[in-house]
């Protein structure tokens, strides 16, 4: 427990970020107040939008505003419910297509993650199925959602029809196509090195545009937020 959250034991967890500006706070506190008002029980966000879009950073912040707003806040993400690598000779994940057909698996996500966590579950949740670095499994780590929790679950394609049933609210952190290759290729340089645009531009971006294609999920959420301008984002809906 840290700063009132529950948080994923997974080493793939970024830090959270500095103090928010004065526009950014603005906005994360909207978000959280709408989020609380949702449901004195049990609340699931989730938290999508292109690669590198600024997801697990928003979640990160709302996380904390909505703990200070005295709701018990777990938070999660859906890299780690990744398949492991171990089976990737067992179907494509490197494509674009095959990145998105087969690269989450998705009945672990709802069976040890959002139903548990759900406004009926019995509140035993799995915050990390298997770490994306170490590859290990995390299955037996049980965290325990209260009556009037919220999880908060960043990741790519969370509304895809697998998933969409199991949130109460749903949040897209918007940019451009552009700014999703910028922004991803320069997160990735030091890991990935001289790959890492061909890795979001190859498979990446092209998994998008099937999802975005597929599932339009911009006409299922709830919040829209424009974080093109991290310092500076907007409520584009649900503000």
């Amino acid at each position: 427990m840290e700063g009132g959250v529950r948080w994923s034991v997974s080493t793939w967890r970024q830090g959270v970020p500095a103090a928010a500006s004065d526009a950014r706070g603005t906005v994360l506190d909207r978000v959280a107040a709408r989020v609380v008002a949702r449901s004195a029980g049990r609340v699931r966000v989730g938290i999508d939008g292109l690669t590198a879009a600024g997801k697990t950073s928003f979640g990160h912040e709302l996380a904390l505003r909505v703990s200070a707003l005295g709701r018990p806040v777990l938070r999660a993400s859906l890299d780690d419910f990744k398949r492991p690598w171990a089976e990737r000779h067992l179907y494509d994940r490197m494509s674009g297509e095959g990145y998105y057909r087969n690269a989450f698996d998705y009945d672990a996500v709802v069976r040890l993650l959002l139903e548990p966590a759900g406004p009926s579950g019995s509140g035993a949740c799995v915050l990390c199925a298997i770490d994306p670095l170490t590859q290990r499994g995390h299955r037996d780590v049980i965290s325990v959602a209260a009556p009037d929790a919220v999880l908060i679950v960043d990741g790519v394609f969370a509304f895809r029809p697998q998933l969409n049933n199991h949130w109460e609210v749903r949040i897209w952190v918007d940019v451009d196509e552009a700014t999703s290759i910028r922004r991803g290729t320069s997160r990735d340089s030091a890991r990935e090195g001289a790959a890492a645009e061909a890795l979001h531009r190859d498979r990446y971006l092209p998994a998008e545009r099937i999802y975005l294609a597929e599932v339009d999920p911009l006409s299922l959420v709830d919040v829209i937020v424009d974080n093109t301008t991290f310092d500076e984002p907007r409520l584009l809906r649900g503000g």
